[in-house]
């Protein structure tokens, strides 16, 4: 017997770890889903089942109310709602677990951000009788900025609609076209009812029409080995531990990477390099560590180390910056201040800096940018940070521990902001700064040929049609059709393609954000030369940021330039896949792929909408024919127009 209970205790022992949290609208059944699943996975004690009984029955709850074993504020209770973070633990013999219960409300969405800012998984609810509200969209964004790796949203109160597979699948629908500009990368839907228990913890008898797995199950299976960098080593070190003459050590949490002993390491930002002599533990010595574990490390040789310095493999090293680029949320009731000095708490240092310029703030609502001088409570911005001293970093989506830090008023010793780095400022591309050439010895060579005359040979006035639109939606099938019907119309024109381009002139060019700028800002200087020279120019591009098309307008010129919004949803075109690229990036093989891993941005005023899911292709080119024509762009006197 005792045999057996050890067994089962080692095996608890050596379960995997999922940290999960929860979010959602106010009353969408947060804190029920969770009593809900630690009641019917058997970890509720009879203490606890009995007092939450009886308080059900102080507050006058019709039946049992599971979202109490977790709303512990006396004020949720009187007012049924979650304010504070509440964090439980459970397990099961497949996966332990560690619940973080966030508030719903706007008002506490810098709670949701803390909540959520170690979690592997967030649970997303839904309330099936309201669908996809404001705040759905809202947790949905915190969710992706704080680089969760896996989303589940759970479309709970099935029971209040008849479980309705019609409303399950129209909001499904409607949060996967929007999760589409996330790039969330493991995205999946379970309808639920926290409630009744149906597909919490054991399949719904109510629900035949869905063939998926229960809640529990899902939490139990989802793969995140692969969540954890195991590839960068990062050792901050928190404390030098100097008991005698005899021992020094390092003590820390390893970040990432896998450090073992006998590596060759260097300490930063000095720069020198040493061994791993030996790794100690309150258990014993280790041959190797990884992350999360608190040890100590002892080298060879004597070198000086300190607190906040970082132990790296020498040919893998963070960068040692002064100047970051970082999305910030903002988690103070006093307004967020261009250069204040603030405290910035990194790894295991802390740093004075000061925010030197407030690029833009994010509506999380419609994902649009907004120009603004000011955070407020709750906001999100993107925010160019200035320090005194250096800081060992990597870039949040690669690594979230050397990629994030939180902000500190020094008056008050409040934390007051969270940050996400997102590039180093010096990467910043050419295509920011694309107004002004690198040398001043250049002049404009104006032709003698004028646009006028120009125009009168061609019969046509200049024109960029910019198809923009998620990979597969037909951009490039439009353009080559257009192109055939204007030449059999007798028009000057030629097409510029986003893959035909990577070949020469963009080859250079990679997909993060700073490299898509560019393609694009040299693209647009192509166009505006053909424009230049009497051309119609079509482009098949995804430019999936709004800036780097408003940029595109701004340079070949806003008469010149119609946007054209080749309008076809996620799952059309996934179900195309005429390249086979949505097939490699659900698999990982493609990095930064739009609409899987990366995010894309709707036009929001395009000048021409083409839905091709229900248009022909020959309907499409009508249209645009028809619209050149209308705007003047091409002469109706054409003997072939």
């Amino acid at each position: 017997m005792a045999t057996t209970l050890e067994s089962l205790l080692q095996e608890n022992r050596d379960a995997d770890l999922l940290r999960f949290t929860t979010a959602g609208s106010v009353d969408d059944g947060k804190s029920t889903l969770i009593g809900r699943l630690l009641h019917d996975s058997k970890a509720i004690y009879d203490d606890q089942l009995a007092a939450i009984q009886k308080d059900s029955r102080k507050l006058n709850r019709e039946e049992v109310d599971l979202a109490l074993l977790t709303d512990g504020l006396k004020s949720e209770r009187e007012q049924g709602i979650t304010i504070d973070v509440a964090y439980r633990y459970f397990s099961t013999p497949r996966r332990r677990f560690i619940i973080a219960d966030t508030p719903g409300h706007v008002q506490y969405t810098r709670n949701m951000a803390t909540g959520a800012s170690t979690a592997n998984l967030a649970i997303i609810l839904i309330d099936a009788r309201n669908g996809v509200l404001t705040q759905s969209k809202r947790h949905g964004f915190i969710a992706s900025l704080l680089g969760i790796p896996h989303i589940l949203v759970a479309i709970n109160k099935m029971d209040l609609v008849d479980y309705s597979e019609a409303t399950y699948e129209r909001i499904r629908e409607e949060y996967a076209n929007f999760a589409a500009k996330l790039g969330f990368r493991d995205l999946a839907f379970i309808p639920i009812s926290a409630l009744r228990g149906d597909n919490v913890v054991h399949p719904s008898s109510h629900m035949p029409w869905y063939k998926g797995v229960s809640l529990i199950t899902h939490l139990e299976t989802v793969h995140i080995a692969g969540d954890r960098n195991l590839i960068d080593l990062r050792f901050p070190v928190q404390y030098v531990n100097r008991p005698n003459l005899d021992f020094r050590g390092y003590c820390g949490t390893v970040a990432s990477g896998v450090l073992r002993v006998g590596d060759e390491i260097m300490a930063l930002p000095s720069g020198k390099t040493t061994r791993v002599k030996s790794i100690v533990t309150f258990d014993g010595p280790l041959a190797y560590a990884f992350p999360p574990q608190s040890v100590t490390v002892c080298l060879e040789g004597e070198l000086d180390v300190s607190r906040g310095d970082v132990l790296v493999h020498p040919r893998n090293q963070p960068h040692v910056e002064r100047e970051v680029e970082a999305m910030l949320v903002w988690m103070d009731e006093t307004p967020f201040e261009l250069g204040k000095p603030y405290w910035i708490k990194h790894l295991t240092q802390t740093v004075r800096g000061t925010f030197a310029e407030l690029v833009y703030r994010v509506d999380p609502n419609e994902l649009h940018r907004e120009k603004t001088d000011c955070l407020e409570l709750n906001e999100v911005g993107r925010v160019t940070l200035e320090l005194f001293r250096p800081i060992m970093c990597d870039e949040y989506a690669r690594n979230r521990a050397t990629g994030s830090f939180i902000v500190i008023d020094p008056a008050s010793n409040r934390t007051v902001g969270a940050g996400m780095i997102i590039e180093r400022t010096g990467r910043r591309t050419a295509a920011v700064h694309a107004a002004a050439p690198m040398s001043r010895n250049i002049t404009t060579d104006a032709s003698l040929v004028s646009p006028q005359s120009r125009a009168a040979i061609l019969r046509q006035r200049p024109a960029t049609l910019w198809l923009t639109g998620l990979s597969g939606s037909g951009k490039s099938t439009i353009a080559r059709n257009l192109e055939v019907r204007l030449l059999a119309a007798g028009h000057a024109c030629c097409v510029l393609d986003g893959d035909n381009l990577r070949q020469g002139l963009n080859r250079d060019l990679g997909f993060s954000p700073d490299d898509r700028a560019e393609n694009i800002r040299r693209v647009a200087e192509v166009a505006r030369l053909f424009n230049d020279s009497g051309l119609i120019v079509i482009t098949a591009f995804i430019s999936p940021y709004r800036a780097d098309r408003d940029q595109a307008r701004q340079i070949i010129g806003p008469d010149a330039f119609l946007e054209v919004f080749v309008d076809a949803s996620l799952a059309v075109c996934e179900k195309r896949d005429p390249k086979g690229h949505y097939a490699k990036a659900r698999a990982g093989t493609i990095e930064s792929f739009t609409g899987v891993s990366a995010p894309y941005e709707s036009p929001e005023k395009p000048d021409l909408v083409l839905p091709t899911a229900t248009l022909s292709v020959d309907d499409v080119v009508d249209r645009l024919m028809v619209e050149l024509t209308r705007r003047g762009f091409l002469s109706p006197s054409h003997p072939a127009s």
